[in-house]
């Protein structure tokens, strides 16, 4: 499979055993690098964007988010991203891969820390309250962190990690006065492990059986587990997960409109094209036109 769009490793070579690194965003819009940020590129960490003055927008997986002050922008690993120019935004990027995480705290709160970048169970945007303490608390947080990380000495990488799992853990609370996350915790557990199984192949299987009796459960549980985090049935929480994974193809590689659609699992092309025109409303070439 041949790449067409660069997938960007995290190097920070100013301290590249720390596995986190601080840019501020209008730096970061003029800096020279070996690849354009204002064209779509797939990342290989996780990213918090903080936006503390102007507006602007961010492209998360061909989803255009409008930002303004207050705003917070959330990228998964392994997602396509790309930045747009902004004469007025300001604001900072935290950059950091799993082990900068998984190093610091328990399993299962690292887990829960990568739930906030998890698109599928909640909104990728978060608005601060500018007139309230949020925006302000945050902020302080935020000028911390910088600060440790531009000490350097033999405790700041504690630090930074202890009030990074801080800020991602006050995250967590606005989301959830917000009403952006799962109100039943009940199936959680289950449909992550669902997600994952799906993840990896629903190129090759795309009926819910296969990953009900993967699951060692009946189709109707399967069907509950999805509805209770995404209010969604298991068909379409599949279908939606096989639909970004193609427009990942179509955009990330330079592979023929044939040749995904067999990758996607499809034995006869003009199948692919039917199934991909109904979620998404375009051809796939279309579609590849229209991005790139």
């Amino acid at each position: 499979m041949k790449e067409k769009i660069k997938h960007i490793k995290f190097d920070n070579k100013t301290n590249p055993k720390s596995y986190f690194e601080v840019v501020q965003l209008e730096e970061l819009l003029n800096r020279k690098l070996d690849h354009d940020i204002c064209k779509n590129h797939i990342v290989k960490f996780y990213i918090i964007i903080f936006i503390t003055e102007g507006n602007g927008y961010h492209t998360i997986d061909f989803v255009d988010y409008k930002y303004q002050k207050g705003s917070v922008l959330l990228v998964r690993k392994d997602q396509i991203q790309k930045f747009s120019k902004s004469a007025t935004a300001k604001g900072y990027l935290l950059i950091f891969t799993e082990e900068f995480i998984v190093s610091h705290i328990n399993k299962l709160e690292a887990l829960k820390s990568f739930q906030l970048f998890n698109e599928l169970i909640s909104f990728p945007k978060i608005e601060l309250q500018v007139k309230e303490h949020e925006f302000s608390d945050f902020y302080s947080l935020m000028e911390q962190i910088v600060s440790e990380y531009k000490l350097k000495d033999e405790y700041s990488i504690s630090i930074t990690r202890s009030a990074l799992h801080i800020l991602i853990t006050k995250l967590f609370r606005i989301k959830f006065n917000n009403g952006q996350l799962p109100n039943k915790k009940k199936y959680l557990t289950e449909f992550l492990l669902l997600q994952d199984m799906v993840e990896k192949n629903c190129f090759a299987n795309k009926k819910v059986m296969y990953y009900a009796q993967n699951m060692g459960c009946s189709t109707k549980t399967l069907n509950n587990i999805v509805q209770a985090i995404i209010n969604k049935p298991a068909k379409n929480f599949i279908d939606e997960i096989a639909i970004t994974q193609i427009k990942r193809l179509l955009i990330g590689t330079n592979e023929s409109v044939k040749e995904i659609a067999y990758t996607s699992g499809f034995d006869d092309p003009a199948n692919f094209f039917k199934y991909f025109k109904k979620f998404v409303g375009s051809s796939p070439e279309a579609f590849r036109r229209s991005h790139q």
